[in-house]
């Protein structure tokens, strides 16, 4: 059965490279999504019980916010624990190392599974960190608009306490992982080529040639 399954999916990526691609980039981007959903909260857990709670973590002053008047940042982490503050330093390191753990897994996992990549891993690497920093930007930024009104909303207007954090959690990767998706597809179109074996071979001998000269 298994490898009837293969078969059939063997010939439907000759036929439709770019739709399995995409399949398979859905497939695995949800599968890595589902672990930042697990990890999330356990890391929540381990430094929300540290002082980095306290530790003021506000950076990058862009304009003002929607009262015209505090200033808005694009990593916006004040001091206290949610919602009445901002999480301090600890919910920022819980993000950032979940989303850190996720996205070396979906490195390789869509380098090697998803788009079969042959070329250079180095330069893929390093284009794949210029796209990682920038969507962070991006989320943080994001993040300044909806973060506090969901942990507001479940925290204490629907007064779920410290369950309606955890939702709250999933609710916030579930955004970022979106906002990942969408834009991590094309870029990997870009980094992760694959070119045909003849092509392959010859830069291989090339090089080859050059070590013996």
């Amino acid at each position: 059965m298994f490898s009837k399954i293969r078969d059939a999916w063997g010939r439907f990526e000759q036929r439709h490279e770019g739709r399995a691609q995409f399949i398979m980039f859905f497939i695995l981007s949800n599968g890595v999504t589902a672990l930042q959903l697990f990890l999330m909260p356990v890391f929540r857990g381990i430094f929300n019980g540290t002082s980095l709670v306290d530790t003021n973590f506000q950076v990058f002053p862009v304009g003002t916010g929607a009262d015209g008047v505090s200033p808005f940042y694009i990593f916006d982490y004040a001091a206290g624990a949610l919602p009445e503050g901002g999480g301090g330093l600890a919910y920022f390191l819980a993000v950032q190392i979940t989303l850190l753990i996720a996205q070396v897994i979906n490195f390789f996992a869509q380098r090697n599974v998803t788009f079969k990549s042959n070329t250079s891993m180095g330069k893929a690497a390093f284009w794949y960190v210029i796209a990682y920093i920038l969507i962070t930007f991006a989320a943080g930024a994001l993040q300044g608009f909806y973060k506090a009104p969901i942990y507001e909303l479940f925290m204490d207007t629907w007064n779920m306490g410290a369950t309606g954090g955890t939702i709250a959690d999933v609710i916030t990767m579930i955004i970022n992982s979106a906002l990942s998706f969408w834009i991590f597809f094309p870029i990997f179109k870009v980094i992760f080529k694959r070119v045909p074996e003849s092509e392959e071979l010859a830069v291989s001998d090339a090089n080859e040639t050059e070590l013996a000269d």
